[in-house]
């Protein structure tokens, strides 16, 4: 990926790896931000590009593992890469388990890093594709009337215009308005486009409780 694209974190309270990595990355033409705690970067601004975290695993204070949650939280599509020159098998298990993209061990082979770093560019550059999109979808439900909404769940539920307005008590050509109004908010030509959105959106469908 274009390099100018993403932002590398690197996250490390010996200052002599930080500075080793960082001009390391920055001579490939990374762009670099580095913290010498993970407290201190989890109170700067969220990152709205793409980019990754290198992260030590023994920092002071509380572990990188242990503020991985915290740092997932806030800053969603930048993976995390562990670094650390004491791991062992079962806590590289457990950072991965808990959504590590990848452990490496000190002294970093230059390969393995950026091939590490490639990697979590790229997976970071899919999650802000999903993240926007579902953002776009949300602007569009957003936009639609209490009425288009409680019509829209029954479409992607199945059921027919006829079974819509029974279910609603109103008369059909009215469900076929609203049918009109919400294909355009939305941007969609089929119920199959809707479903997807609503699944994206985790948007459930109607229960059914008129069932003459």
């Amino acid at each position: 990926m274009n390099k100018t694209s993403g932002k590398i974190f690197i996250i490390d309270d010996d200052e002599e790896i930080c500075q080793s990595i960082s001009l390391l990355l920055k001579s490939a033409g990374y762009k670099i931000e580095t913290f010498n705690s993970t407290e201190k970067f989890l109170v700067t601004e969220n990152h709205n590009g793409a980019g990754c975290i290198l992260l030590d695993v023994f920092l002071g204070g509380k572990t990188g593992i242990e503020l991985q949650e915290e740092i997932e939280t806030k800053f969603e599509s930048l993976p995390i890469i562990f670094i650390t020159g004491q791991g062992t098998i079962p806590l590289s298990v457990e950072a991965m388990k808990k959504g590590a993209l990848n452990f490496l061990q000190k002294p970093i082979d230059d390969k393995e890093l950026f091939s590490a770093i490639e990697e979590a560019l790229n997976r970071s550059n899919a999650l802000l594709t999903v993240q926007n999109e579902v953002e776009k979808f949300k602007s569009l439900v957003n936009s639609l009337t209490a009425r288009e909404y409680e019509i829209f769940r029954h479409v992607i539920s199945g059921m027919l215009n006829k079974q819509i307005a029974a279910e609603l008590g109103i008369a059909e050509h009215t469900v076929k308005n609203h049918r009109l109004n919400i294909t355009e908010k939305l941007k969609v030509k089929s119920v199959a486009e809707m479903v997807y959105i609503a699944e994206k959106l985790n948007i459930k469908g109607a229960i059914i409780k008129n069932n003459s």
